[in-house]
């Protein structure tokens, strides 16, 4: 090697800080977690980190946000980064060059030849596995990541992605049920229904409620108490509907 046009230098430094939030502070990307870059996975959880707050905070300068919702994001994401930093530990571990770590890689290498473990392995470090804790255990969607699927719209098909750019929550009713949407109708301001089919994999909910970073807050899986419980996901993430006008 010669010549260089740009050097730099980084360490096996696995850094944390202990709060995401105090009072009007708040610290996302690098400012609230440094390791050592492999995968780079430290994109990714800062970029997921701005999405997370990015939200909230809206809702907050908007006057609609409920009681606590900023505090979700420290207890949300900490979690999410210590996870982040104890699997890139791992991986120097991996890579330590001493003949000592030779078994270790070598039985790496066996396990990942497995589909379950190269699954694990996939989720942890990508992320697609968090799960947050958003009030409904028994919920096989809610706190999970909902993937980019292809939808069948009265626009034509879009990609579900495209549906969350204005920031704003969705309701995604794959049943058509009225029912639901007319639940939704007064938080109509902060909180999008569209209506619409998968197209080639089929959403295994009736309907799902998100929030604007993704992440299922409620799905419904059949039986009377979906509309009441759709209210209440929509309260707690969302507001009441007298929450507008601004912030106090």
């Amino acid at each position: 090697m010669s010549s260089p046009k740009w050097l730099t230098r980084f360490s096996d430094a696995a850094l944390q800080a202990e709060e995401y939030r105090r009072g009007r502070i708040l610290v996302a990307g690098d400012a609230s977690h440094v390791h050592f870059p492999a995968g780079g996975q430290g994109l990714n959880t800062g970029l997921r980190n701005a999405v997370n707050l990015g939200w909230k905070l809206a809702a907050e300068v908007n006057g609609w946000a409920p009681a606590g919702l900023l505090d979700t994001y420290h207890g949300e994401r900490l979690p999410v980064a210590a996870e982040v930093l104890y699997n890139v530990r791992a991986q120097v571990a991996l890579m330590n060059p001493d003949p000592s770590a030779d078994a270790l890689r070598q039985l790496f290498g066996e396990l990942m030849g497995m589909e379950e473990v190269n699954a694990y392995l996939a989720g942890m470090v990508s992320g697609t596995s968090t799960v947050y804790g958003v009030g409904r255990p028994d919920d096989p969607m809610a706190g999970r990541f909902v993937h980019d699927l292809r939808l069948k719209t009265e626009r034509g098909p879009v990609p579900l992605a495209s549906l969350l750019h204005a920031g704003r929550g969705l309701l995604l009713d794959t049943a058509r049920r009225p029912d639901l949407r007319e639940v939704a109708r007064p938080w109509a301001d902060r909180v999008d229904v569209v209506s619409a089919a998968a197209e080639g994999e089929e959403l295994p909910a009736e309907a799902v409620l998100l929030r604007p970073d993704g992440y299922a807050a409620w799905s419904a899986q059949g039986g009377t108490a979906d509309a009441r419980d759709l209210e209440k996901a929509l309260v707690r993430w969302f507001g009441t509907v007298q929450q507008s006008g601004g912030p106090s």
